[in-house]
């Protein structure tokens, strides 16, 4: 693995090393507003968003303090019990958040990487998953203005992840079947409901 795709990595996890006590609480009470595995709203398809109101626009901004609070660096609307199509993501800390609705993606490489990747409904389960390195993606902005972009590294792997999250569809589903086999050991050590 490259220097660079390391930190790549290190920025998908975005676990600090150690917590202060503050910002523990923030994250363990962000984290109970995220479901887990084993709930049925995360093996939901989220239906297309339509109404792109201050309700909407207020569920972003919700979520994305979540998100930050959960150190994470995405959340889609399954993650907080909501099937609409639209998530939100942080590739950089101090860059700003992004919101997504109906991202379809248009074109993506041949060239594939694989990087572990973890999950906030997923606790302490990291496994590798093998994505496209470069994408195209069609959205809308929160205001429901089209959006068209170009995202790879980080940015594509974090968006790939959330819309997967759109559809249904988990990291454990991506993976090898051991990688799924030890994850599903994990969780059910964790007790997540299923």
């Amino acid at each position: 693995m490259t220097e660079e795709s390391e930190t790549e990595a290190q920025e998908l996890r975005r676990e600090p090393p150690e917590l202060d006590q503050e910002m523990l609480a923030r994250r363990e009470a962000a984290l109970r507003h995220v479901r887990k595995f084993g709930d049925p709203v995360l093996k939901s398809r989220a239906a297309e968003v339509t109404d792109f109101d201050d309700g909407l626009r207020a569920e972003v901004d919700r979520m994305g303090l979540l998100m930050d609070d959960a150190i994470g660096v995405g959340l889609a609307a399954n993650q907080v019990g909501l099937l609409r199509r639209f998530f939100v993501y942080r590739v950089h800390e101090d860059g700003p958040i992004q919101a997504l609705a109906n991202p379809v993606i248009t074109w993506s490489s041949d060239l594939e990487e694989t990087f572990e990747e973890g999950c906030l409904s997923l606790p302490q389960v990291v496994v590798d998953v093998t994505r496209p390195a470069q994408i195209r993606v069609s959205a809308q902005d929160r205001f429901g203005k089209p959006v068209e972009l170009e995202a790879d590294g980080l940015e594509a792997r974090i968006i790939q992840h959330e819309l997967d999250h759109l559809d249904g569809v988990l990291i454990i589903d991506r993976t090898t079947r051991g990688q799924r086999r030890e994850a599903m050991r994990s969780l059910r050590e964790l007790g997540s409901g299923f």
